[in-house]
């Protein structure tokens, strides 16, 4: 059936194995689409290129004329999805997750067709139950069934705190397939609880359960952790294409396959041609990943920006020239300047520690060259440009208060 194969390309679990060809099968003979359900957290307000791997299955199923159903969690937002967390989320404000929504449901457009999606917040359902709705519901499982999701185990076994709110997170979100009558869940692996629960759910309340579709978490940059705004290791969908393409090839080259199979946008046959060449070596890795940075930025920007975003990270990473386009920052009034202060307020680094071990490590330079020591004269730094690591770059001004008279 090439509309399974299609739909489950980049599936790690479609549970229980051989209800999806049935329903698929089924909806064709009613000419009723699937109802595919997708949950958004609106914890934070990016989209990063491991969110979109969902997506594009998402999508998908909307190409096959299936129904995507997005349910924003601005009520179990207030809860926090504990899910591969070692301690809980800290609870949002309803303004904070308003904005957070509205940012995430543009870059969503960006994959999905929001035209044609139905848009859903769960508080619609969650806010009425009430307490004697959500002890209803609490009956529904146990404790015993809660425990033996995985992250919750750990923590127990650790002597660490889970909170009761924390426990009744996934019968809150199992309760949006009720509610919206799914038919498939999709989400990451580490998700599939979550999804489980859905299904314990729907079954209790007389609906037939829905299938759990669980997809591939993509590693980061850093080639270890799974993609993460808080470990500085992503992708973001509205990232400009000079730092999208620069953040792809800092890629590891171990990492290369699952990104050009979940994340190029490549279509499958394409991607296992890139992969056959560097596996045979006819594409060496650097070039390997020359294409997947250009593939990305093209997905989410278009060709010509693909193609002058590798133009720009090669004039300053191969030909070591400078950007067309530096940012500027005025110095400050101290005379001389303490750098590592510097670093911190025009180049974003973390701390002055940071700052402290980039100078000595050799990571900071001034027009090209190293910087040695912690300060420098004022004049010595107008107009010049710093650079730290391959990324950063900045050119200092006086400040308009310096060409006033005395």
């Amino acid at each position: 059936m090439a509309e399974l194969d299609f739909l489950t390309a980049n599936a790690v679990d479609v549970l229980p194995s051989g209800e999806l060809e049935r329903r698929l099968q089924r909806a064709s003979a009613e000419g009723r689409p699937l109802r595919v359900k997708l949950g958004i957290d609106p914890t934070a307000p990016v989209v990063t290129l491991g969110h979109a791997v969902v997506l594009s299955t998402l999508r998908a199923f909307q190409d096959a004329g299936h129904q995507a159903v997005l349910i924003v969690g601005d009520y179990t937002a207030r809860v926090g999805d504990p899910s591969g967390r070692s301690k809980a989320r800290p609870m949002l404000t309803p303004e904070e997750i308003d904005h957070n929504v509205d940012v995430q449901l543009a870059e969503y457009g960006l994959v999905l067709d929001l035209e044609r999606a139905e848009v859903r917040r769960n508080s619609e359902w969650l806010e009425p139950l009430g307490t004697a709705g959500l002890l209803e519901l609490a009956a529904r499982t146990t404790v015993a069934r809660l425990l033996e999701r995985d992250d919750f185990a750990k923590r127990l076994a650790a002597h660490e705190p889970i909170s009761l709110q924390e426990l009744l997170y996934p019968l809150l979100q199992g309760y949006d397939s009720v509610a919206i009558r799914a038919d498939i869940e999709l989400g990451g692996t580490d998700q599939k609880f979550n999804l489980l629960m859905g299904r314990d759910l729907q079954e209790s309340f007389g609906q037939p359960p829905q299938i759990v579709f669980t997809l591939p978490l993509l590693v980061g940059t850093d080639g270890v952790h799974k993609m993460s705004k808080s470990l500085g290791n992503f992708v973001g969908l509205r990232d400009e294409p000079n730092l999208m393409y620069g953040r792809v090839m800092s890629l590891n080259d171990e990492a290369m396959p699952d990104w050009f199979r979940l994340a190029s946008g490549l279509d499958a046959a394409r991607a296992a041609d890139v992969l056959a060449q560097l596996g045979s070596g006819a594409l060496a890795p650097v070039e390997g990943k020359r294409l997947l940075a250009r593939t990305v930025v093209a997905r989410f920007h278009d060709e010509a920006a693909g193609l002058a975003a590798e133009e720009e990270f090669l004039r300053v990473h191969r030909r070591r020239e400078l950007p067309t386009e530096i940012a500027e920052a005025e110095l400050p009034a101290d005379d001389p300047v303490y750098l590592p202060g510097l670093l911190v307020s025009a180049l974003g680094i973390s701390s002055n520690s940071e700052a402290r071990r980039l100078i000595e490590g050799g990571g900071v330079r001034l027009e090209g060259e190293p910087v040695r020591g912690l300060e420098l004269p004022r004049d010595e730094l107008a107009g010049r440009v710093m650079q730290v690591g391959r990324r950063r770059f900045v050119r200092f001004v006086q400040g308009k208060t310096d060409s006033l008279p005395g």
